[in-house]
């Protein structure tokens, strides 16, 4: 089954350019200019996420997302913020309110479809039949691929989720070591490495044969379940 991409955007050029990208990665979309139009129109129709703006006419983002999870009239929709309001209160509300990402404008348009695959694949990993055998769990901090514990670290984990949130995209180094230690890092980009190869050892333990760390000469890594 397509997976249907609800966009409800006011700004025209905006919402042409998403669904453009979107509809070139085989998903199916449909827009909406107002708030008020969204729940009824998710009471006829499906959606598997929602790309939702947070200032727009008839009611707002936030009312929207309240009543989309209070009411449960989106089913098991995932939703997604794209807003230009960048404050971090904001991100917090959304997030509160039960949205499963949150992206600040101005955005690439490619990086949205990057987050729509990394939403769909956490939420409903096996929707449209594309399946993936990595679970995430942030709260236990717990990796599993096929319902196999991976075994990994803090640190390890923090690699994984930081390249499996976004499949495909190449990370170097410095980025890497970003996610492992944030601002208070002091270790060699080569930390990086040690890393990555103690988690490819565990998947190996775990899934002989399968290579889900790629690396990237002269560049980095990058996570990717395509053979």
């Amino acid at each position: 089954m397509t997976e249907r991409i609800l966009v409800v955007e006011d700004e025209d050029k905006i919402a042409d350019v998403l669904c453009d990208y979107l509809a070139r990665e085989a998903y199916a979309t449909h827009r909406l200019r107002r708030g008020d139009e969204v729940l009824p129109w998710l009471r006829r129709q499906r959606a598997d996420l929602i790309l939702l703006d947070l200032m727009l006419p008839g009611l707002s983002g936030f009312e929207i997302c309240r009543a989309l999870r209070s009411t449960g009239v989106a089913g098991q929709a995932a939703i997604i913020i794209a807003t230009a309001r960048v404050e971090e209160a904001d991100r917090l509300r959304g997030l509160e309110l039960g949205a499963d990402d949150y992206i600040c404008k101005p955005f690439s348009p490619r990086e949205v479809v990057a987050r729509v695959k990394a939403v769909l694949r956490r939420v409903r990993p096996n929707a449209g039949g594309r399946t993936t055998g990595l679970a995430l769990d942030p709260e236990r901090w717990q990796a599993t691929w096929q319902g196999r514990d991976l075994g990994l670290t803090a640190i390890e984990f923090r690699l994984v989720q930081q390249m499996a949130e976004q499949p495909e995209r190449i990370f170097t180094r410095e980025q890497l070591m970003d996610a492992m230690h944030g601002n208070e890092r002091i270790v060699a980009d080569r930390t990086v490495d040690s890393h990555i190869k103690k988690i490819r050892r565990k998947i190996a333990e775990v899934a002989p044969g399968t290579e889900l760390i790629r690396s990237v000469y002269g560049i980095g890594y990058k996570y990717s379940e395509l053979p």
